[in-house]
């Protein structure tokens, strides 16, 4: 017989006094908020921006179905966070849909990231729709065509995705428009909003570009190109019909704080509260923000355990560790959850403890997860 601890003992009685109640009080410290599960690394894109730095054939060394059921199993035990199926392009995964369906068995509220290859046919569509995906997300990185195609580095993909999201807005499954912010398009973004409409978005998630796989720092944005888009994007969300998340990029709750502290002639204090938006498709946004770590867990092709896919640090693999336990102890993750730990900066902002800068681009231009966010052009008071 297995002896166990007391020490281990204790703290798993602790972790499950909190169990039923962590999601409804948005304590990052017991679970995250979104999970996000690199179910393959395979994929026929080969994007100048990859964080996977994908390949075009799977990885031997992928978790199996058993192994991935396994960590379905232990990911419920936070309960019933988002679980986003990612890659690489998760649609070449041959048991998706039985994945799928076992963590909605579970409470889990699944996602999808497909790329836009020929394998998201309605047919496939619908097998992953009646297997528990609330939501499909896709990447269109510009309004033109050939910008889109030349940084997807694949003809006629900014067609077929386009193609797809439609083919999801006709199946009756929620569509959620992903598009990298870098040089190519910071100028261009305005002319997004007609093919957001086009296929009824419900979320246009930003994704800011961080210094990871194949991403490059000469690719990046300025402080002040950052410090602009976030004000317009601000602006836009009073009237936009769909909802705007800004993705590494945790500045967006500063500016958000002080525009509408502006606004306010009383004085009311003014905090960070997500989007406010309630969804059919159950993927509500939370009332804090997420960060690395701190909200957020990521899973690899092959089970490490680390705080995102923008900061690449392992702290833990599935087949040796317990998830659950690695996300809610570990030092890495504790460090990451630890506003008094940050530095530079960051460390001594007013916004620390809503914003905290994000850690995976500290991590990709200083090599130092706790530094501050090279991308912010905000001087503290207390500098």
């Amino acid at each position: 017989m297995t002896t166990v601890s007391p020490n281990l003992n204790a703290r798993a009685a602790a972790d499950r006094s909190l169990h039923n109640n962590h999601m409804a009080s948005a304590d990052f410290s017991m679970a995250p908020f979104t999970i996000a599960w690199e179910v393959t690394r395979a994929c026929a894109y080969a994007c100048v921006h990859c964080r996977a730095d994908a390949m075009h054939t799977p990885d031997p060394n992928e978790l199996n179905t058993e192994e991935a059921m396994h960590l379905i199993d232990r990911l419920a035990e936070f309960g019933s966070p988002i679980l986003v199926f990612t890659g690489g392009d998760p649609m070449m995964r041959r048991d998706l849909h039985e994945l799928i369906a076992y963590a909605t068995h579970k409470g889990l509220r699944c996602s999808l990231t497909p790329t836009a290859t020929a394998l998201p046919t309605t047919e496939r569509l619908e097998k992953v729709r009646d297997a528990g995906i609330r939501r499909i997300a896709l990447s269109l990185d510009a309004p033109r065509p050939e910008i889109h195609d030349n940084f997807r580095q694949v003809k006629g993909s900014w067609q077929r995705t386009m193609d797809i999201l439609h083919r999801a807005q006709a199946i009756g499954v929620s569509v959620q428009v992903n598009t990298t912010v870098a040089k190519h398009n910071v100028d261009i973004l305005d002319e997004m909003i007609p093919f957001l409409q086009e296929v009824g978005a419900v979320q246009w998630s930003l994704f800011f570009l961080v210094p990871t796989g194949r991403a490059q720092a000469s690719n990046m944005i300025s402080p002040e190109e950052h410090e602009r888009v976030f004000n317009w994007l601000y602006d836009l969300s009073k009237n936009a019909p769909f909802d705007i998340k800004s993705t590494a990029a945790p500045m967006y709750r500063r500016v958000a704080i002080e525009r509408k502290r502006a606004e306010q002639a009383d004085g009311t204090p003014v905090t960070f509260q997500g989007a406010g938006f309630q969804y059919a498709d159950g993927l509500n946004r939370p009332t804090r923000g997420v960060n690395d770590g701190n909200g957020f867990l990521f899973i690899s092709h092959i089970g490490e355990i680390q705080p995102s896919g923008f900061l690449p640090i392992t702290a833990g693999n599935v087949r040796t560790d317990d998830v659950v336990d690695i996300y809610r102890h570990s030092q890495l993750f504790t460090d990451l959850r630890s506003p008094d730990k940050i530095k530079g900066r960051c460390g001594v902002c007013e916004y620390r403890d809503v914003c905290g800068g994000q850690r995976g681009r500290a991590y990709g231009i200083t090599g130092d997860y706790l530094e501050s966010d090279p991308a912010c052009i905000y001087v503290p008071s207390a500098n």
